[in-house]
């Protein structure tokens, strides 16, 4: 590729694309921005006009890969009206699909270490995914009797944990992880006995 040096059109985003590729095949640690820059056909020294370090471009990647994912899963919960229980059980099959699709943003978002925190905008994108499958869970809470109703923030982190779980281990073929059962089946069937144990669906259901 030509060297366009500090001229290049978006080279912010530029590096962002030629580095999620590497954070999928090496992991978030296993490129340098040097390996950035020359995949986005820039000199290296272009690079720190946009990122200080390599956390940061990870962070933008994190960032990026949030709205996304927020976008996916306002969609399914969207597609499941008016029915909360459709609308739900959409949410956690959006996880699933995210992983899939996007595996260099799922990476810099959950398996980089970075903390959510540091910088408000990844925050705050964060939040709104999060914000998504807590609306379901409160829809869906809704028809639980207010005796045995657990807060939405805790039911839509169990149903968050279960579908990361499904994801790192089955989706995403982690080392010694088998299962007869494919991830949408297992991510189907339990959220099913969560919502049965919570008498949000039918025992034979």
């Amino acid at each position: 590729m030509t060297k366009r040096g500090y001229h290049h059109g978006n080279l912010r985003q530029a590096l962002i694309d030629a580095a999620l590729p590497m954070i999928e095949e090496r992991g978030p640690q296993g490129f340098t921005l040097s390996e950035a820059a020359k995949r986005a056909g820039v000199t290296p020294a272009a690079v720190y006009r946009h990122f200080e370090g390599r956390e940061d471009l990870i962070a933008e990647a994190a960032r990026q890969g949030f709205e996304i994912f927020a976008d996916l899963m306002q969609h399914a919960y969207d597609s499941g009206q008016p029915s909360a229980l459709a609308a739900f059980e959409a949410t956690g099959r959006a996880y699933l699909a995210f992983a899939r699709k996007f595996p260099g943003h799922y990476i810099a978002m959950f398996e980089s270490g970075l903390s959510v925190n540091r910088t408000p905008e990844l925050a705050a994108a964060s939040a709104r995914a999060r914000g998504v499958l807590e609306k379901a869970a409160i829809d869906l809470s809704k028809h639980i009797p207010a005796d045995r109703r657990p807060p939405a923030s805790m039911f839509s982190a169990h149903i968050w944990a279960l579908s990361h779980g499904v994801v790192e281990l089955y989706a995403r073929a982690a080392p010694g992880a088998q299962s007869p059962y494919t991830p949408e089946d297992l991510l189907e069937s339990g959220i099913g006995i969560y919502l049965r144990g919570l008498g949000l669906i039918p025992p034979d259901a």
